[in-house]
């Protein structure tokens, strides 16, 4: 955990650097603007992902005594709305302009003394926007699926999109310099796509969580592997109970209903999985038959 919240904080510095860098070479670039948008939003899964941390650790008071674990549930749901939201804004933008066959201009500059083309600038900009994305984003993929941590796992896919995001603008730009007016609105478009797909998966997962739906795979809608192997031991242990399991931000809680439990039971000896990950098994909690509703 401490090695995630060191790479947040270093993924926070360089997104800000990358903002910085591609706002003073924005121009009329439809791809760029979609660009410098989405490097924006890349700073709300780290910065939430760092406040939910805080929260999680405070443990259980008097005002929240199930303590904050959801907190990391909520800060999944704040990630996944935004990048649905600019995704869909971002699109509309890109299809308007495409369809009003808006002639987008990269003009030249004087820099130093000489005129330059702006779009040497903006390819120079989008370059250096690809190396920490396609970096950090690869560190952080092994740490979300040990920490089974949905936002972390997103911003991991946040960063991946932002460097294919960089090379999909210098196509675009590349393709303004040729002549290509479209190429520029074609480029964005294709960027909104991949933010509107990542958004809307990573809210469907999110809602499934805060309704106490069944454990979601980390990063995609279907049935978590670890889950399912946990309701088979304990179907197995407790033949004719009614099983049910939910996630709450990276803990999984059971509920074994019609049954009394017969001893105390030992969570890590419950966990199917790797021992190491037992963590996840929170609570195990039981409805004898003469209190089921």
């Amino acid at each position: 955990m401490k090695r995630a919240e060191r790479l947040e904080w270093w993924n926070i510095a360089f997104t800000i650097s990358i903002v910085a860098v591609m706002g003073a070479v924005l121009g009329n670039s439809q791809t760029m603007k979609t660009a410098w948008v989405e490097d924006t939003l890349g700073l709300i899964p780290p910065a939430v992902f760092l406040v939910a941390i805080r929260f999680e650790r405070r443990g259980a008071d008097g005002g929240f005594p199930f303590g904050y674990a959801r907190v990391h549930s909520l800060a999944f749901l704040i990630a996944a709305v935004a990048l649905c939201g600019v995704g869909l804004f971002l699109l509309r933008d890109a299809i308007s302009t495409l369809l009003t066959r808006e002639h987008a201009t990269v003009a030249g500059i004087d820099l130093f003394g000489r005129e330059i083309w702006l779009g040497w600038l903006m390819i120079a900009a989008q370059t250096y926007a690809i190396i920490p994305p396609l970096i950090i984003g690869r560190l952080e993929q092994p740490l979300a699926r040990r920490l089974q941590d949905e936002v972390l796992f997103t911003d991991s896919k946040m960063n991946k999109a932002n460097w294919q995001t960089g090379a999909a603008g210098i196509v675009g730009i590349i393709g303004l310099g040729l002549g290509w007016w479209w190429a520029d609105a074609a480029a964005a478009a294709f960027i909104s796509l991949g933010i509107v797909a990542d958004g809307w998966r990573a809210l469907r997962v999110a809602t499934a969580e805060l309704v106490d739906g069944t454990p979601r795979a980390l990063g995609c809608t279907g049935p978590d592997e670890e889950a399912g192997l946990l309701i088979r031991k304990l179907e197995a242990q407790y033949p004719g109970a009614d099983i049910r399991l939910r996630e709450t931000g990276r803990y999984i809680h059971a509920e074994v209903r019609g049954v009394t439990p017969d001893a105390r039971q030992d969570l890590e000896a419950l966990w199917p999985g790797d021992p190491k990950r037992s963590w996840r098994l929170a609570q195990l909690s039981f409805v004898p038959p003469d209190q089921e509703p």
